[in-house]
């Protein structure tokens, strides 16, 4: 039996622009025409922000000094995470009634695999008796700021839900991945033998000195 175009995606982009979204609209999958600032557009826009983050952080530690097999195993998480988000945009870029039974989704099993690696890497860290700030080494902060805008996107996902269908796997597969970029965040702190900056309310302008 032939493939499926969902089984390998079948994509020609040989024209990057179509002069189609002058007027301030885009189409879904389906092919329905909406505003390019209603809720479904910027949740999905969202998620492809995240995503290239993600691809900021892999890139990162790809080429870190520092390179060793435990940050090329969370460059492969990311790598992973990076494909999981497309398919999470593509469903939500796709009215449920166009959703093709074979389409790419996220599904429990992701959400399984990221709790199971936040478990194993949170299990190597020291317990945190502080807020923590962004910081300390690249990757820590571009983690971070993974987790910052993984969150906007529960949120948006979160508001969009109230008013159309989503998935309830996708709200929590992003709850749980800005739980794993935090986690990450530190794990890579302590494999790279980074110092967490450990927030102090006092050190500020008007604090003590």
């Amino acid at each position: 039996m032939p493939d499926s175009p969902f089984d390998r995606p079948r994509v020609a982009l040989n024209r990057i622009y179509t002069r189609q979204g002058d007027a301030g609209e885009t189409r879904l999958a389906g092919g329905q025409t909406v505003p390019k600032d209603s809720p479904r557009i910027d949740c999905y826009g969202i998620v492809d922000e995240l995503n290239s983050i993600a691809g900021i952080a892999r890139v990162t530690l790809e080429e870190s000094p520092n390179r060793s097999p435990d940050l090329d195993r969370l460059a492969a998480i990311l790598l992973r995470v990076q494909h999981e988000l497309f398919n999470l945009g593509s469903i939500l870029a796709t009215l449920p009634q166009d959703v093709h039974p074979r389409q790419a989704r996220v599904t429990q099993a992701e959400i399984d695999q990221l709790e199971a690696e936040m478990d194993s890497m949170n299990a190597e860290l020291a317990p945190l008796r502080s807020f923590v700030l962004p910081g300390g080494c690249r990757a820590n902060a571009e983690l971070h700021l993974g987790r910052t805008v993984c969150r906007r996107a529960e949120r948006v996902a979160t508001a969009l839900a109230r008013i159309e269908p989503v998935p309830p796997e996708v709200i929590a597969y992003l709850n749980r991945l800005s739980d794993a970029f935090f986690v990450w965040s530190r794990w890579v702190s302590h494999k790279m033998a980074a110092a967490e900056t450990l927030w102090e309310p006092n050190k500020t302008a008007s604090g003590n000195k």
